[in-house]
């Protein structure tokens, strides 16, 4: 089991995160993942959901960053997470360097859920130290503003962003990812098919906008499984989840 170490990158409790290194040795070429845990952006969750398939990465032979952020009940709400997870993925480019000396031209990034929010929000900042190489979405919510008849916004966005969609649309096209394409970054999403906490409509549309944006966008409708599936070692959408972030690219 790889050892674990524990970085800080601000004074907050909740701005750490725990590394993970292969027991291969490491260079310039050994890739590093991002985890960005999910959980409803709530304070309630944290980023143990994230351990086993950091651990798994390691395991793979890759260099995996574990993140936590501040979290709605947990010190932060919108501009809080967004500076968070910045600044953690530029963690990459400095005290990470000490623990294992790699390259940061192949730092990818993969995301469960809110956390597949994050990560793919990430890729539509330019100006951190560390640009993702590729971003895997896990059952992401990658579309914050309202759709469908009912024109309701999801109650966790309202929280996330403390306003409503009424009162503030541009606040919620800056924090959606659907809103930021293209990103210049290969980017997959993958979804179950009988997801009922986050529709797979999320994904289909977010790969939709960002293709005609012109970016590298992928989609995999995982048949027969659900938003948990991705945290269930012996599903289809771990074995998934880990050939994406991991694999070898394709031209």
């Amino acid at each position: 089991m790889s050892a674990r170490i524990k970085i800080a990158y601000g004074d907050h409790p909740e701005q750490f995160g725990h590394l993970y290194l292969p027991a291969e040795p490491m260079d310039h070429r050994t890739p590093v993942v991002v985890v960005v845990h999910g959980g409803f952006w709530s304070g309630q969750y944290g980023s143990n959901l994230g351990t086993q398939f950091a651990r798994a990465v390691a395991g793979a032979g890759a260099v995996a960053w574990n993140i936590e952020y501040r979290r709605v009940g947990a010190g932060g709400h919108w501009p809080e997470m967004q500076s968070d997870v910045t600044a953690a993925l530029d963690v990459v480019a400095g005290e990470l360097q000490q623990h294992a000396p790699v390259g940061i031209d192949d730092v990818r990034v993969i995301g469960h859920s809110a956390g597949g929010h994050l990560a793919v929000w990430l890729g539509g900042e330019t100006g951190t130290k560390v640009r993702p190489s590729r971003i895997v979405s896990q059952a992401g919510v990658l579309d914050l503003e309202p759709r469908g008849a009912s024109g309701r916004t999801n109650p966790a966005v309202e929280v996330l962003l403390q306003a409503r969609y009424e009162d503030d649309p541009e606040l919620y096209r800056s924090a959606s990812p659907a809103a930021r394409t293209p990103i210049g970054i290969p980017t997959t999403a993958l979804h179950g098919s009988e997801d009922i906490q986050v529709p797979a409509a999320q994904s289909e549309r977010y790969v939709a906008l960002a293709r005609a944006a012109g970016d590298d966008a992928r989609l995999t409708i995982v048949p027969g499984e659900d938003h948990f599936a991705f945290l269930n070692p012996d599903s289809r959408c771990w074995a998934l989840s880990l050939d994406a972030v991991l694999g070898a690219t394709s031209e």
